[in-house]
């Protein structure tokens, strides 16, 4: 590692309001213990977002229950799962967060549990209190509810998938050539979060073609290896599959496969190409395959296991991203919690064959490298990427990043003066960028190995971007605590990069949310994005639902505002997908 990487700040303290559909602690209203972890990271753990809104009935009581109405209890889970869930788990059976089941929760008391929830704790916990996040009476219910035995929500089965499961158009009444004068291969999905949407907008003429309605929150996009159809999937586990042929693209099939979720993605293999879908749930803790033209589900599997390490039964690992191979019909499923990745064979589901990695656990997002053999996955609460061959199906290296809480989304290719191939993260808890070495055959001393780690805008960085056609490196910092840093974005001169290496690469700052002209709120660039070329890049303006929000495009080669998209539809955009770059796993 460099003396650059060795030498990373810690995180910046503060915290940010949303992060890219990702519930957060909002700004602190009062003090607490310094040392208490309070930064980007803290308030990051994706939440339960839609478990919340489940009925759920007080368990079996005991004497010695803290007395607690059916309206309280069902307030405190819904505000547990909204806050709590994505750390301790549903079942409070721990996760990035340590476990709180009634054995231990009891055994410290409500004054313990009180004063925990209140003031946070130096290993990450928000200070829900002092924040103001809860009120001092959110907090008392909190605490008690913490001494009762959790609910556990409703499992999601076939039953309920086909019950849940409509083809609005059938394949054999869809349109047999495209009907519309659309460059689909340039067409963006940007996810509208709040509106529970996806706007299609045309890359070369900024036209919004569509809008359509989906999911709550729309997590990603992906696209059939035809290019044909879109895929989305809200957290709320409804997947919307879009026919891009129509005359005007829309909802030809829909199915939802689970009661919280992140993960879709198609079957890309020759010979298999739009013939399967699969999507991985948060809850049920489970991975769903499905017809690739109409969703029907056809196998559901469930990831509940053993945590790799440990050994330890763990009842809820959750389905965190998934990817098709490329060398062979395969899905790549990354479960969290129990750190394992695995590799599900889709051309007998009768007899299905699966590979199981032992990976790290927390596992997240990621991407292949640029020969698109070797994938890499952030393991973000233990600074790691793990890097599997998927061409041998074996794990090829744990990397640490040197930096806090790596969040590379699909991460970025790039060619260094120096290092040759490097695949590149940033971090949401500090400010650096580490770059990893992908070319054993050209590079061998460098490969999967942090080469180089340098300082980019600020912590609280969520996407990192570049393209083969072109020479820069874009970083966001949504989730930085300053309002100028977090609606900015950090771009660097890739073959300047090939400099003094004890001196950081130097980068340009871009005013995006000033260049919006957007007059109210707080806006939050997020998710550089290319067009098909590699010419432009998208940044996603993000303002609160009742605000006005845009998209700015940027010139890649001069990198000088180049379009500004507004729109009344365009209500929290957050991610954008150009078909093109996401169908080829180009980044």
């Amino acid at each position: 590692m460099t003396p650059r990487a060795k030498s990373a700040r810690s995180a910046l303290l503060g915290t940010a309001a949303l992060a890219l559909g990702l519930l957060a602690a909002p700004m602190f209203a009062e003090e607490k213990p310094k040392e208490h972890a309070d930064g980007p990271a803290a308030a990051y753990e994706p939440s339960m977002t839609t478990l919340g809104q489940i009925k759920v009935e007080i368990p079996g009581r005991r004497e010695d229950d803290p007395v607690m109405t059916q309206e309280e209890f069902q307030k405190a889970t819904t505000i547990y799962f909204e806050r709590c869930a994505g750390c301790h788990g549903v079942l409070r059976k721990g996760a990035t967060g340590k476990p709180l089941t009634t054995d231990i929760t009891r055994e410290n008391g409500y004054d313990y549990l009180q004063s925990f929830i209140t003031y946070g704790s130096p290993a990450g916990m928000p200070n829900w209190g002092t924040s103001g996040a809860l009120s001092e009476q959110d907090v008392d219910l909190m605490a008690r509810y913490l001494l009762l035995e959790p609910p556990a929500p409703p499992e999601w089965g076939m039953p309920e998938m086909l019950a849940s499961w409509k083809v609005v158009v059938k394949p054999e009444d869809r349109p047999k050539e495209k009907m519309n004068d659309i460059d689909i291969d340039n067409l963006m999905s940007v996810t509208l979060r709040d509106a529970g949407q996806v706007a299609l907008i045309d890359g070369g003429t900024y036209e919004i073609k569509a809008v359509i309605d989906t999911g709550y929150a729309v997590h990603i996009s992906r696209i059939s290896a035809s290019g044909r159809y879109l895929f989305v999937i809200g957290r709320d586990g409804l997947v919307n599959m879009i026919d891009l042929w129509m005359e005007t693209p829309a909802t030809v099939a829909s199915i939802k496969i689970g009661i919280e979720a992140r993960s879709i993605e198609t079957s890309k293999f020759e010979g298999w190409e739009d013939k399967l879908a699969i999507a991985g749930a948060y809850w049920p803790p489970q991975y769903v395959i499905m017809d690739g033209d109409t969703l029907e589900p056809k196998k559901i599997v469930s990831t509940r296991g053993n945590i790799y390490d440990e050994q330890v039964y763990h009842p809820e690992p959750r389905v965190a991203s998934i990817l098709s191979s490329h060398y062979k019909p395969e899905f790549i499923v990354n479960v969290k919690e129990t750190g394992k990745i695995i590799f599900v064979d889709y051309t007998d589901l009768k007899n299905l064959k699966t590979v199981e990695i032992e990976a790290e656990r927390f596992l997240h997002d990621g991407g292949f490298d640029s020969s698109k053999r070797y994938f890499m996955v952030a393991a973000n609460q233990r600074g790691k990427i793990a890097v599997v061959d998927t061409k041998e199906d074996k794990l090829t290296a744990l990397v640490e990043t040197g930096g806090q809480t790596p969040h590379p989304g699909r991460g970025a290719n790039l060619n260094h003066p120096v290092y040759g191939p490097v695949w590149a993260t940033s971090h949401l808890g500090d400010e650096s960028v580490a770059l990893i070495g992908t070319d054993p055959e050209g590079h061998p001393d460098q490969a999967w190995k942090v080469v180089d780690s340098f300082y980019a805008l600020g912590g609280g960085s969520l996407f990192i971007k570049t393209h083969p056609n072109s020479q820069h490196l874009y970083v966001d910092a949504p989730l930085n605590p300053d309002a100028a840093t977090s609606a900015s974005v950090a771009v660097f001169d890739i073959p300047a990069m090939g400099g003094d290496p004890a001196v950081d690469p130097e980068f340009k700052t871009l005013p995006i949310g000033e260049w919006a002209g957007i007059a109210e709120g707080q806006p939050r660039v997020v998710q550089p994005e290319f067009n098909k070329e590699g010419t432009e890049v998208w940044f996603s303006v993000w303002n609160a639902k009742d605000k006005e929000s845009a998209i700015v495009v940027v010139d890649d080669k001069t990198l000088e505002l180049k379009h500004v998209i507004k729109d009344p539809r365009l209500i929290t955009p957050t991610g954008k997908f150009n078909v093109l770059n996401t169908k080829d796993d180009i980044y």
